[in-house]
């Protein structure tokens, strides 16, 4: 037999060994799946979280933190380049200093506005008071006019006194009448003037100051959507500036200073403090789990032990059903993914391997 015919029957002996190995395997159900359902065993995998600019962009102008570098919560990443967005700020702000200008302008008139046809309203009521006075005074005046005359022509005609005294008493009564009718055509003329045109001009004073209640609105509608709108850029000032969700240590930074930035483009690769393990059981051990229930695993390395805390229960993917050709003609059994996360600790981190014993899956 030559080289060539022994290298053939060498390979070809390899070839069946092969397939007579995977097909015990099989029959024995010491397949990957079957004998992770069976051993329990875990990678202990730390979460990791892409972060990225929420809704900004802009050129990147400074870095923070650098590759391995452990983070706490609201710690500085990155900062984009903040110069258009603090010039838009400043401009509001002006926008806004002028409108509240405006709008005390406006309020200040308004009073004055009001103030004033109070004035004119109190000086017309004074004046027709004072008139109303003058007129009560002349009445007054006139009835002692009445009153001297008629005693005096009794004097004169019982011969008390002379001519000229009677002639003076009439002459006082005559006056007397003549400013009693001046001060009532006075009152008339004041009374007739404020009900025909001083009252209407009064409250078209006071509808034009209330009038103005619209403007100073209108002032404050517009002050109030600058504020909005300064606001929002001071919302987008705050996202140039990214921080720590949480504690961390930073595994990837993916971008440079200078760069620019898209928003929602992944800056930084951080690996959190959550880490968890996957393992696979059985129909029936999935029966005596439940999430959000305590399990107790053992480091493979050390053989310490770790507690952690069920957050995800649900049957395995397709692959990992564990098919009857398997398990010697019982019918089908599905394996049911468990995910176990555990809180840090010392001397557990990510990579290891967790074993959970068969005990913690019975019934409880």
């Amino acid at each position: 037999m030559n080289a060539k015919q022994k290298a053939t029957r060498t390979g070809i002996v390899f070839i069946a060994l092969l397939i007579i190995g995977g097909l015990i395997l099989m029959y024995k159900g010491n397949d990957a799946l079957a004998l992770a359902t069976e051993r329990k065993e875990g990678i202990l995998t730390a979460e990791q979280i892409k972060m990225s600019f929420d809704s900004v962009s802009g050129r990147l102008v400074k870095e923070s933190v650098k590759e391995g570098d452990y983070v706490k919560k609201g710690d500085v990443i990155m900062e984009l380049d903040s110069t258009d967005t603090d010039l838009s700020i400043e401009k509001l702000k002006a926008q806004i200093a002028q409108m509240e200008a405006q709008i005390r302008s406006t309020s200040g008139t308004q009073g004055i506005n009001f103030q004033k046809a109070d004035n004119d309203a109190s000086q017309s009521s004074r004046q027709i008071d004072q008139q109303y006075a003058a007129v009560s005074s002349a009445s007054a005046t006139l009835k002692n006019s009445q009153l001297d005359y008629s005693r005096k022509s009794a004097l004169f005609d019982a011969g008390a006194i002379s001519r000229s005294q009677l002639d003076d008493a009439e002459l006082a009564l005559q006056v007397a009448q003549s400013n009693l009718e001046q001060q009532r055509q006075l009152l008339q003329k004041l009374q007739a003037g404020y009900n025909g045109g001083a009252s209407d001009m009064i409250g078209q004073q006071r509808q034009a100051a209330a009038n103005m209640s619209n403007d100073v609105e209108s002032l404050e509608q517009q002050k109030h959507a600058l504020e909005v709108q300064l606001k929002e850029l001071e919302v987008a000032k705050e996202r140039l500036t990214l921080r720590a969700p949480e504690d961390g240590k930073v595994l990837k930074v993916l971008a440079k200073e200078g760069e620019m930035i898209a928003p929602s483009t992944p800056v930084v690769l951080l690996e959190s403090n959550r880490s968890y393990y996957d393992i696979y059981v059985s129909e029936k051990q999935a029966a005596n789990l439940a999430e959000g229930q305590l399990i107790k695993g053992r480091t493979v390395a050390g053989e310490r032990e770790v507690t952690g805390t069920i957050r995800l229960l649900s049957q395995a993917p397709g692959f990992a059903d564990l098919k009857s050709t398997r398990e010697k003609g019982q019918a089908d059994l599905s394996a049911f993914q468990v995910r176990i996360y555990i809180d840090p600790q010392d001397g557990i981190i990510p990579g290891m391997t967790i074993e959970v014993k068969d005990s913690e899956f019975t019934k409880r």
